[in-house]
C-alpha cells in the first residue's frame, strides 16, 4: 500500500512568490539546520542566486547536518562545476534521480522524471512548490530575463510535516537500494529496501485537529497514486460556486478536466485560466492551443503571461465563498505531469490564504489582455498547422506509452 495523503488542521502556512521570496526564506532555514536537511528539485542550477542556496547547503553539511539531495537526471544532470565537487567534498550525499543512459529520452521509460520540488529542515519545516533553484532572472537557455519568471511556492509548519519527511525517505532508500545493487553490494541493497518496505507501510499519523490551517500534501506517482492531484483538481472545480482561477505553465489537460472547466463556466462560475503567453518550447506551446476553442466558446476568460515566462502551478476556487480552495505545486496540468512525474502539490482551505493567491494572481491578471475567440479563431495559418503538429504528435508520445489521456 502506498503511503496516504496527508491532511489535517494545525498548520501555519506562507505563500511565498519567486525566487526572490523563496531562496531568503530557504536560506534561513537551511542555515538554522541543526539535524538533517532532505532536498529534491528537478533543476539545481547555480546561475545568479541559484548559488545562494548550494552555499547554504554547503555550509549545513560542514558544521554536521545530514544533507540529502536528489536532483533530476534531465532538469540537472550533473551539477555544474565547481559547486558538484563542493557539495560532495563538504559532505552533501547527493543522488541523481534516473540518470539518462546512452538513448536518453528515446527509451519511454526515461520519460518518467522526478519534478517535485521539496525541502524539509529538520522535520519542522517544509517548501513545496513549483520553484526550482534557478533565480527568477536567469534562463539556462536565454540568458538574463528583463523581468523574473512567475512562480510559487509554500512554507509550511505542523504535522504534514513528519508525512513528507517520510515520503522523501521512502524515495531515498529506494535510490540507495538501486545504487547498491548495482555496485553488488546486495547485503546493503536487502538492509534499504526492507528499510524503504518499512516506510511503504507507514500511515500518517493521527491528523491534529488544532487552531492553525486546514491543508494536505498529495502526491503523483506511478504506483497507486496516479490521479490523486487530478481528482483534487477536478473536485474542486465541480464545487466550485463563484470562481475559479488557475495559473499554469504547460495547460494541455485531458478531456474530463476540460469538460469539468466548460461545465463550470456553463453554470456560471467565473473561470479565469492565466497561461503561458510567451515561447518556451514548441510541445508545451503548440499543443495546448488546440483546447482553446472549446473553453472560449464556453466563456472560460483566457489571459496569456507575457511580462516573463510563466512557471506558476497555481489555483484558487471561491476565495471569497464559503468553501475556499487553494494548491501550490510543482504539478502542470499536461501529460508530462498527470501521467508520467513524479508530483507534490499542497492543498489548502483557507479563506486568507486563499484570498492572498487570489491577489497576487489578479495583479498578474490585471497586467494580461485576455484572448478573444475571435483573435483565436483568426490566428495565421502556420501557427494552427503548428498547432495541428504538436497536438498530434502529444498523441503518438501517450500512445507508446499506452497512456489515456
Amino acid at each position: 500500500m502506498p503511503l496516504p495523503a496527508f491532511a489535517g488542521s494545525d498548520h501555519r502556512i506562507k505563500l511565498l512568490q519567486g525566487s526572490q521570496e523563496f531562496f531568503p526564506a530557504l536560506i534561513a532555514e537551511l542555515d538554522g539546520a541543526q539535524r538533517d536537511v532532505q532536498f529534491e528539485t528537478y533543476i539545481f542550477s547555480t546561475m545568479g542566486e541559484g548559488a545562494s542556496v548550494a552555499a547554504a547547503l554547503e555550509r549545513a553539511a560542514r558544521r554536521g547536518v545530514r544533507v540529502r539531495m536528489v536532483v533530476d537526471g534531465v532538469g540537472t544532470g550533473r551539477i555544474a562545476e565547481p559547486w558538484g565537487t563542493r557539495l560532495v567534498q563538504a559532505g552533501v550525499q547527493l543522488r541523481v534521480y534516473s540518470p539518462l543512459g546512452p538513448l536518453g529520452l528515446l527509451l519511454p521509460s526515461r520519460w518518467r522524471r522526478l519534478h517535485r520540488k521539496l525541502c524539509v529542515v529538520d522535520a519542522r519545516v517544509l517548501f513545496c512548490g513549483g520553484i526550482n533553484v534557478l533565480d527568477d532572472f536567469e534562463d539556462p537557455y536565454r540568458g538574463r530575463l528583463e523581468a523574473p519568471r512567475l512562480d510559487f511556492a509554500v512554507q509550511v509548519q505542523g504535522s504534514m510535516v513528519a508525512y513528507a519527511c517520510a515520503v522523501m525517505d521512502l524515495l531515498w532508500l529506494r535510490m540507495q537500494a538501486v545504487h547498491e545493487v548495482r555496485r553488488r553490494q546486495l547485503a546493503h541493497a536487502l538492509q534499504d529496501w526492507r528499510a524503504a518496505q518499512a516506510l511503504h507501510r507507514l500511515r500518517a499519523r493521527t491528523p491534529r485537529q488544532g487552531r492553525g490551517v486546514r491543508a494536505a500534501l498529495l502526491l503523483r506517482d506511478n504506483l497507486r497514486l496516479r490521479t490523486r492531484i487530478e481528482r483534487s483538481y477536478r473536485r474542486a472545480i465541480a464545487q466550485a460556486r463563484e470562481e475559479i482561477i488557475i495559473a499554469n505553465a504547460y495547460f494541455i489537460p485531458g478531456g474530463k478536466l476540460r469538460r469539468a472547466l466548460v461545465l463550470a463556466a456553463e453554470r456560471g462560475v467565473r473561470v479565469h485560466l492565466l497561461l503561458q503567453g510567451r515561447y518556451e518550447y514548441f510541445m508545451q506551446y503548440h499543443a495546448a492551443r488546440p483546447v482553446y476553442g472549446a473553453l472560449l466558446a464556453a466563456g472560460v476568460h483566457i489571459h496569456e503571461y507575457a511580462p516573463s515566462f510563466l512557471h506558476a502551478k497555481v489555483a484558487v476556487v471561491d476565495a471569497e465563498g464559503a468553501r475556499p480552495w487553494a494548491t501550490v505545486g510543482s504539478s502542470n496540468l499536461d501529460p508530462l505531469s498527470l501521467l508520467l512525474a513524479r508530483e507534490a502539490n499542497v492543498m489548502v482551505r483557507d479563506a486568507e490564504f486563499a484570498r492572498i493567491l487570489r491577489a497576487r494572481l489578479m495583479q498578474a491578471i490585471d497586467g494580461c489582455e485576455p484572448l478573444a475567440a475571435q483573435t483565436y479563431a483568426n490566428r495565421p495559418w502556420h501557427e494552427r498547422v503548428l498547432d495541428r503538429i504538436a497536438h498530434v504528435l502529444m498523441r503518438v508520445a501517450l500512445w507508446v506509452t499506452g497512456k489515456d489521456y
